[in-house]
């Protein structure tokens, strides 16, 4: 198993808004990142914080100040019940296009948040939420839950333009877990946070499964059986296909990668939280899962190595972080996607809610001819983490992680 030990720094505080997986690449000589949030929100108001920051060295992109940072061109939101997007985004990885030698070509994951008056049930084609028995949300009884998806947007000039290819992974209306059970205010159902890596001729997508693993109804709600089909879980698509990428993704459904984009898949097993270590359904709103995974390729360790976070108790609180590796460099062989191990305790701050962990390259001369990102990385790399409490909050570095091979 790869060890690591964890090297206290200097604060190392980001100066822009962040509340995603911070996603980066190397566009020519320029390290790029993408941190924000974009589009229409009815509960919490509508953002145009979605922007990217440049620099010669990673530290330098992620200390650029807030008006260092430049809004790229997004597509606008579209009416509801109108074909296009809807609701806010947040790039959360991006893959960049081997094919383009240029390395302008990226295509960004998204996660993007709906509610019913965004995306309206329609009869006609499934999509979409009907807004009976909605649970509360973050605001409390005064605001209601969010719907996230994952979709891919394009970009052929390094980010600074982007084109929407659609939403690739999503859960059906009758999935939503809703009132009386749901306790949890957060999500009623849905897919988020992916984190996304290339392997052979597919992109991996690992992000966080919330609804219900089949159809929902308040008089059958099996806190067992919807626990069964939650926490981190993965998809993947053919490369060949980012570029129209609605309706190619397939979920793992056990044996292969063969249910649906808005089917039910079957979550890594053992990053799953027993119950008697606290796990159990996120509807309860007081037990444990693990969430936000963000994934890399360590090229010392020749292994994935996952970071996730972990909640345990209602409104995403949680105060720890956890970190899990794969062996198999190639994940399209048998049931390579799901072997990973048991997650172990990386970081806990008593008090304090952590989001969003991720490794990030260094300002060395090293990650720098590499060209290291977030999903590539060497023996050392920064650990990011967003740190709040009651009313205040930083995303920043307190740590650089140094692995070693038993």
């Amino acid at each position: 198993m790869p060890r690591w030990r964890l090297e206290p720094t200097e604060r190392f505080v980001f100066g822009s808004f962040v509340d995603c997986n911070m996603a980066s690449a190397w566009v020519g000589d320029a390290f790029r990142i993408f941190p924000g949030k974009y589009g229409e929100d009815p509960v919490w108001g509508a953002a145009n914080e979605l922007m990217y920051a440049d620099g010669a060295t990673p530290d330098e992109a992620f200390l650029t100040p807030h008006d260092g940072f430049t809004r790229p061109t997004l597509p606008s939101n579209a009416a509801p019940g109108t074909p296009g997007l809807h609701g806010a985004v947040w790039f959360e990885s991006v893959h960049q296009d081997a094919r383009d030698p240029s390395g302008r070509t990226l295509y960004a994951l998204y996660h993007n948040e709906n509610y019913p008056e965004t995306l309206p049930y329609d009869a006609r084609t499934g999509e979409g939420y009907r807004d009976e028995d909605w649970p509360p949300g973050l605001q409390g009884d005064s605001s209601i839950q969010a719907v996230p998806r994952i979709g891919i947007m394009r970009s052929t000039d390094g980010g600074v333009t982007w084109s929407d290819r659609g939403v690739i992974l999503q859960d059906a209306d009758e999935r939503m877990i809703r009132l009386p059970h749901n306790r949890n205010n957060t999500f009623p159902g849905g897919v988020g946070d992916p984190s996304a890596v290339a392997s052979g001729d597919h992109l991996y997508v690992f992000f966080g499964e919330y609804a219900y693993p089949g159809p929902w109804r308040a008089d059958e709600h099996d806190p067992l059986l919807e626990a069964s089909g939650q926490c981190i879980s993965v998809a993947r698509i053919p490369l060949a296909d980012l570029d129209e990428p609605v309706g190619r993704a397939r979920r793992w459904d056990g044996t292969a990668f063969a249910a649906a984009p808005d089917g039910v898949g079957v979550p890594i097993r053992s990053l799953q939280i027993p119950a008697s270590e606290g796990g159990g359904a996120v509807s309860a709103g007081d037990e444990r899962y693990y969430w936000g995974p963000s994934v890399s390729w360590n090229e010392y360790l020749e292994c994935w190595v996952m970071l996730m976070g972990r909640v345990d108790a209602g409104y995403w609180v949680g105060d720890s972080v956890f970190i899990s590796f794969n062996p198999h460099a190639d994940l399209g062989v048998g049931a390579n996607a799901q072997d990973w191990s048991t997650p172990e305790l990386l970081l806990r701050r008593e008090g304090r809610t952590l989001w969003y962990p991720s490794l990030q390259p260094l300002a060395t001369e090293e990650d720098i001819a590499a060209r290291r990102t977030s999903v590539r990385l060497g023996r050392r790399a920064r650990l990011f983490v967003k740190d709040i409490v009651p009313g205040a909050d930083y995303y920043g570095s307190d740590y650089v992680i140094e692995f070693t091979r038993d």
